[in-house]
């Protein structure tokens, strides 16, 4: 079993709860309320805009021009493809997508971007794939689980949505895997455990995003 393998299996739990959460069972059913998409894509942007600079600060730490062009991709995938599913909730939702740019983080999307840049100014490469790789996982996932459990044709509301994230394949993900399990074949065990807790506390917190866009979560105070 690689490293990746080991960790896809010790947060298989985080990964079931994320597969059963409401908002992620709204957008099979297609019941997600107009609020519900506008929160999740304000923060998403915010998120992806986070994302996009994380990438840049791993192209920093890269010695090679391989490794540089894999995370420069990424960074223009963002920009110019994953605009598409959260066009898709804009469109239910009957607002534009300029309209939901540029608003503050609700408290969990603050602290998932805050885990992950601190994973990338204070840690090596590796940290830095431990923590990312979580998004684009859990993502290629539930895309691939709800084409197969819905089998949405185009007049489902989310389709998509689904079909963006669900018909791919691994793509970045496995891409990711290849490096992180090649780096940390000859690190020490208990600097993997470090890589794990990083991985773990993503898992997590994509948990918490989605639990985030489905109660509207703002700052108490």
């Amino acid at each position: 079993m690689s490293f990746t393998e080991e960790l896809r299996r010790g947060a298989d739990p985080i990964y079931q709860a994320i597969f059963k959460h409401p908002f992620v069972r709204g957008i099979a059913e297609g019941t997600l309320d107009k609020e519900q998409l506008i929160h999740y894509v304000k923060q998403d942007f915010e998120y992806l805009n986070a994302y996009m600079r994380i990438y840049g600060i791993a192209i920093s730490k890269c010695e090679n021009r391989e490794h540089i062009q894999m995370f420069n991709e990424q960074i223009a995938f963002i920009l110019n493809s994953e605009i598409h599913p959260h066009q898709n909730f804009c469109d239910r939702a009957g607002v534009t997508y300029e309209e939901l740019q540029g608003y503050p983080l609700a408290p969990s999307a603050h602290h998932y971007i805050q885990h992950m840049l601190t994973s990338a100014y204070e840690g090596t490469l590796e940290d830095i794939l431990a923590a990312l790789l979580p998004c684009p996982w859990t993502y290629a996932e539930i895309g691939e689980r709800l084409l197969e459990e819905v089998k949405p044709g185009p007049d489902h509301p989310f389709y998509e949505w689904m079909q963006f994230y669900g018909s791919r394949g691994a793509g970045v993900t496995d891409k990711m895997r290849v490096l992180l399990d090649e780096w940390a074949g000859s690190l020490s065990e208990s600097r993997k455990l470090k890589l794990k807790e990083q991985y773990d506390s993503s898992c997590r917190l994509e948990y918490m995003f989605w639990d985030m866009a489905y109660k509207l979560e703002e700052w108490p105070v």
